[in-house]
């Protein structure tokens, strides 16, 4: 084995073993890269940053296991959990004291996000996605794939049903899921009336929102402005949530049957449940119910557009990209839909009736999509 050539650079047989040890390095950071997640859930159901928070500064090892009432003999354990969560960049670290016993304090991530009593928590979503119910189905995609009754998803191959026929039939898991999608709905509604909200939903006199859930969307957008009517439209066991709230209006039906009519439906993390041909179907339901755009009639779409890698040179590998990429497979375990580029959208959107569109990036990764006829 030659490990220098004349010019002291490495052999070939060293550069590949390099590469062999880089190569193995990485699929271990593959495998375990789920821990990150069960970490996050761990701390999300520990309360750990909200405990951080009522602080007001960095808190001691010894007082933070005492406000979560951790086990003594779990004090090594909790604090290797908090060195990954600090890693993550959840969680900052530092010493304390002239024992200088290790301290913990917020991020602007679990400052803005983990925060239960703030508008931006999304804890609630953190246990929706990550709970057994969603996530176990991922552990059987190789038998889905190869499975001789063709079920739309794993989920319906690892449950026996859909994720919607499931979360008709057990209320505890369609309370949290909804609870975590209005925490998000609530976030994004946000993002969008202070970035584009006169241009969006100035001058409009309704609003329906289809698939709106607990009606965290719809109720953001009534607030912010008043001389639009709005209502949700969803399931009956899903809108009947929604009893008591005096600024939206609560109406049960199915999509695939009709949409009530309003100067602009909107639908947000609803058609990346759905195949294409069920899409076209929901959005022509969608045309039937507004009037035209010199009439002031749009649908207003809030999805993913995914950035596909450039096959050529694979350009694109940011943080954006690979979590676009891993939703999009996870939405595939969980509901026969998918995350879908701007091409992909295209064609829905002129199968369905429409003319025109135009996309607005609201996130990295999501967009507000207009639709026109």
């Amino acid at each position: 084995m030659e490990s220098m050539n004349k010019n002291g650079i490495r052999g070939d047989h060293d550069v590949a073993k390099a590469e062999l040890m880089r190569g193995h390095d990485h699929l271990w950071n593959i495998i375990f890269s789920y821990v990150n997640s069960m970490a996050l859930k761990c701390a999300a159901e520990l309360g750990v940053a909200d405990v951080i928070y009522r602080h007001g500064q960095p808190l001691r090892l010894s007082v933070l296991l005492t406000k979560l009432s951790i086990l003594p003999s779990r004090t090594d354990s909790f604090r290797r959990l908090m060195r990954l969560l600090v890693h993550s960049g959840l969680f900052a670290s530092s010493t304390a004291g002239d024992d200088e016993e290790e301290a913990y304090a917020l991020t602007p991530i679990s400052a803005s996000f983990l925060v239960t009593s703030k508008a931006e928590n999304i804890s609630p979503l953190v246990l929706a996605v990550l709970d057994p119910v969603l996530f176990d189905p991922l552990q059987c995609l190789s038998r889905w794939f190869t499975a001789a009754d063709e079920p739309p998803a794993a989920f319906d191959l690892f449950h026996g049903k859909s994720l919607f026929e499931l979360t008709g039939n057990n209320p505890e898991f369609n309370v949290n899921f909804n609870r975590g999608m209005a925490d998000d709905g609530s976030f994004v509604a946000k993002l969008i009336i202070e970035q584009c909200g006169n241009d969006v939903f100035g001058g409009l006199r309704s609003l329906v929102d289809v698939g709106g859930g607990s009606g965290a969307l719809a109720t953001a957008i009534a607030g912010a402005f008043p001389q639009t009517k709005c209502a949700v439209f969803d399931l009956p066991h899903v809108v009947s949530l929604l009893q008591g709230n005096p600024m939206v209006a609560a109406i049960a039906g199915d999509m695939f049957e009709f949409v009530p009519p309003a100067d602009a439906v909107i639908l947000k993390w609803v058609l990346h449940d759905w195949n294409d041909e069920d899409c076209v179907r929901i959005l022509r339901n969608c045309k039937k119910a507004i009037p035209p755009k010199d009439e002031g009639g749009k649908v207003i779409i809030i999805e993913m557009v995914m950035k596909l890698e450039n096959e050529e040179d694979g350009s694109i590998h940011d943080e954006t990209t690979e979590t676009q990429l891993l939703f999009d497979v996870y939405i595939m375990a969980s509901v026969p839909g998918k995350e879908r580029s701007e091409a992909e959208w295209k064609s829905i959107f002129f199968a369905a009736g429409f003319s025109s569109y135009s996309i607005t990036p609201i996130l990295g990764l999501r967009s507000l999509i207009q639709l026109f006829y």
